[in-house]
């Protein structure tokens, strides 16, 4: 059995150039400024705009223009960080209205007043909905944060996202897979539209998910995992010091060189040496990679997974793996990739899992996947959306200057960062990985 290990030594772009996708990306074109519609937003969880397709680039050029136009006009003013909700009236309310009708949340010929009405808590859950916050309708420090971020900041987070895109090579099949890291979610895109949007959990700040392309081929059911050194030595090696039967709590077997099982009551604790054993947790509920995984070779070896801390989809702050992407419902992503598989539908996927049998399934055909780091970005219906920068990749983007006639060209920052190891059924990709644990 080949063993693949999960590491990610640089965060940057990964180019694997596939025969099989169908739909090349155009070449950059003069874009016109991009300017959202004044209307009460759908929430970006029932939404069908693909946050990545074809025109991506195009529309992050003229999203640009747009918020150039409003940095010449002096930008906005900062509001009060107060907590304001429905029904209060005020100054406070009065630069609210003031503020978000610049950013076309709500229509310009409603931003005098101080009532805070109907159409003002639908333009902040408008507002809400483009910067990934809770859809509430009501203005909390969140909100009031972004609201305040100057211009100039949003207008870099641009210019960093379409840099980050130039180049990138993603050549569009008619169904493929995104996973948007700073906004931790995962899509799955059919015929240009969203047919599955998940809630994922991605890479911490120390340890940060790559951008990359690749494609699926494989789905891995009740994998196992191969805990790396650096984890035994860091991790596993104090808690059995504690607690002598910790191995076997996590269903964690210890191996020799020829794969043969160590009793854990052999082995000194204490030793300060380089253990001369690999640990793998078996299949089960309790590994670190849950019931599933998403294989897709790349130079990383990071893939989509399963996971058995579920409680985190639920967290705002969904950066904590060490840079595999974990989905929540990945059983229901499995069964939308396997639709061209016969006989591999969610029923049957559950089905062998309840086997506890370690099972791979071959795609019949590969799907393009592509791991993207964009701050900001602009639906097909205009909708210009933000997200914080949790990895600090914007903070070295060049000032950006508004072009009409040329593309923004600069250099994004990048970051290193560790994955997760486990057992692969398929040969790696040929590359020196260092590897640590993507589970608590």
């Amino acid at each position: 059995m080949m063993r693949m290990m999960c590491y990610a030594t640089a965060l940057g772009l990964v180019t694997l150039s596939p025969a099989w996708a169908q739909r090349p990306a155009p070449a950059p074109t003069k874009t016109a400024a991009v300017k959202p519609v004044s209307r009460p937003v759908a929430s970006f969880w029932t939404s069908a705009e693909p946050t990545f397709d074809e025109h991506t680039y195009d529309r992050i050029n003229g999203a640009l223009l747009s918020y150039s136009a409003i940095e010449v006009r002096g930008g906005w003013p900062a509001v009060a960080k107060v907590n304001l909700a429905p029904g209060e009236k005020g100054s406070d309310v009065a630069k609210l209205r003031a503020r978000i009708a610049i950013t076309d949340d709500l229509p310009a010929e409603l931003a005098d007043g101080d009532a805070y009405d109907q159409m003002l808590t639908e333009a902040v859950k408008r507002f809400q909905a483009r910067h990934g916050l809770p859809e509430t309708g009501v203005v909390g420090p969140q909100t009031v944060e972004a609201l305040n971020v100057p211009v100039g900041q949003r207008l870099k987070q641009l210019a960093a996202s379409l840099d980050r895109l130039q180049g990138m090579g993603f050549t569009f099949g008619q169904r493929y897979v995104v996973v948007n890291i700073p906004a931790a979610v995962a899509e799955a895109v059919e015929n240009g539209r969203i047919a599955r949007r998940y809630v994922t959990v991605v890479g911490k700040t120390e340890r940060p998910s790559p951008t990359l392309t690749t494609q699926i081929t494989a789905v891995n059911l009740n994998p196992t995992w191969t805990v790396p050194l650096s984890i035994v030595k860091k991790d596993i090696v104090p808690k059995m010091r504690k607690d002598p039967n910790y191995a076997s709590r996590m269903n964690m077997k210890l191996l020799d060189a020829q794969g043969n099982e160590i009793d854990p009551r052999t082995i000194d604790w204490k030793s300060d040496r380089t253990p001369s054993f690999t640990i793998r947790q078996d299949s089960g509920d309790s590994n670190a990679l849950g019931n599933v995984r998403i294989d897709m070779p790349n130079p990383y070896s990071v893939y989509m997974h399963d996971t058995n801390h579920r409680n985190l989809f639920s967290a705002d702050y969904r950066f904590q793996s060490s840079g595999c992407t974990r989905v929540q419902d990945v059983r229901d992503l499995a069964a939308w990739i396997l639709k061209d598989n016969p006989g591999w539908g969610r029923r049957e996927i559950d089905a062998e899992i309840a086997t506890q049998k370690r099972t791979t399934v071959r795609l019949a055909h590969g799907i393009p996947v592509a791991w993207i780091y964009l701050t900001g970005w602009a639906n097909p219906d205009g909708t210009i959306n933000f997200r914080n920068d949790v990895y600090d990749l914007d903070a070295a983007q060049k000032p950006y200057i508004a072009s009409v006639e040329r593309p923004v060209k600069v250099s994004a920052a990048r970051a290193s960062g560790f994955v997760l190891q486990s057992d692969d059924p398929e040969p790696p990709l040929e590359f020196t990985p260092v590897s640590y644990l993507d589970s608590r």
